[in-house]
């Protein structure tokens, strides 16, 4: 008999085993620990062990599933509104599918009754409670479009899609800033300046990214000195260290609104770019809306490509 109880600490041991044991994808990390999940999951200040559900037969767990809460508005507390669900994840065994449809029905129960009124699969920004730098890449975009395992179970639970979020990546040794009027007349009027692990910006900010290696780029007028905008990126680590590669995830893009439209954005983030590559960064990585085709078309001309696609699943 396959009983759904809470999270206990002796389970630590077996979800890392169980997460060890799924099937390969580029955007999950592999090498998962009891260490780690207690360090970048356990140790959440908001963590509640009601939310990590655990199927138990008896003996040790088969499988589990973690619904959690994002920010509320202003990003200083926990909000109850949007939940999120990370996934139902099971052994392999002849009633596999019928142990994950448990786990999910339990995990949205849990989440209705704390007040939310929208689920998101495995969430998408700023609902990203746990997970980030395990599974998609710079942000968590949802499903990733080859966990089919998980689609399919999430469409059983009733998930319906409302957005899909494209993953997009250079390798800084291709990377040429582009030069035209526009970006020769900014260079001649800002400056970009980097902050290295800069303050968080958000209670938010610090829960889900606070731990990682940040650098934060302000663009300066020369002027006057007044900041119109900023870039940040962090180490996506664990997940890159499975690529080889010394990668950093591009988010919080942000331009003044006064100062938009004269290519200000692109300077920001090409300047950005090359500072990174100076560094021995190889790889940058950032998720994009399909619903924001301003935004891709500004990072497709700076030679960003596709490389991967997240579903975004909920259900109201």
């Amino acid at each position: 008999m396959i009983v759904l109880r809470p999270f206990l600490n002796t389970d630590v041991g077996r979800l890392a085993e169980l997460w060890r044991n799924l099937p390969p994808l580029r955007g999950r990390f592999a090498a998962m620990t009891p260490l780690m999940l207690e360090r970048y999951v356990l140790a959440k200040p908001y963590f509640d062990r009601h939310g990590l559900i655990v199927a138990d037969d008896g003996e040790h767990c088969v499988g589990f599933v973690h619904a959690g809460f994002g920010p509320a508005p202003d990003f200083d507390r926990l909000g109850t509104e949007c939940g999120s669900i990370f996934g139902a994840f099971v052994e392999p065994r002849d009633d596999a599918e019928t142990i994950a449809d448990r786990l999910l029905a339990a995990a949205e129960a849990y989440l209705r009754q704390a007040g939310a009124v929208r689920v998101i699969a495995g969430g998408v920004f700023p609902n990203i409670p746990f997970y980030l730098g395990f599974y998609g890449g710079s942000r968590l975009p949802g499903i990733l479009a080859e966990d089919q395992f998980q689609i399919e179970r999430f469409a059983r639970a009733g998930f319906v899609e409302s957005d899909r979020v494209r993953i997009l990546q250079m390798r800084l040794a291709d990377f040429r800033p582009p030069v035209n009027r526009k970006q020769l007349a900014n260079r001649r009027s800002h400056q970009v300046t980097a902050s290295f692990d800069p303050a968080a910006d958000s209670w938010w900010e610090a829960c889900t990214l606070g731990w990682s290696d940040r650098t934060r780029f302000h663009l300066i007028d020369k002027d006057s000195g007044a900041p119109w905008g900023q870039v940040t990126f962090w180490d996506m680590e664990p997940l890159a260290s499975g690529w080889g590669l010394r990668c950093m995830g591009l988010y919080d893009l942000r331009i003044d609104d006064s100062k938009r439209r004269e290519g200000r954005a692109t300077y920001l983030v090409g300047e950005s770019l090359r500072q990174l590559a100076a560094k021995g960064t190889a790889l940058v990585e950032v998720q994009i809306s399909q619903q924001d085709p301003a935004t891709l078309k500004l990072f497709e001309k700076l030679g960003f490509r596709t490389v991967g696609e997240g579903l975004r699943l909920e259900k109201r």
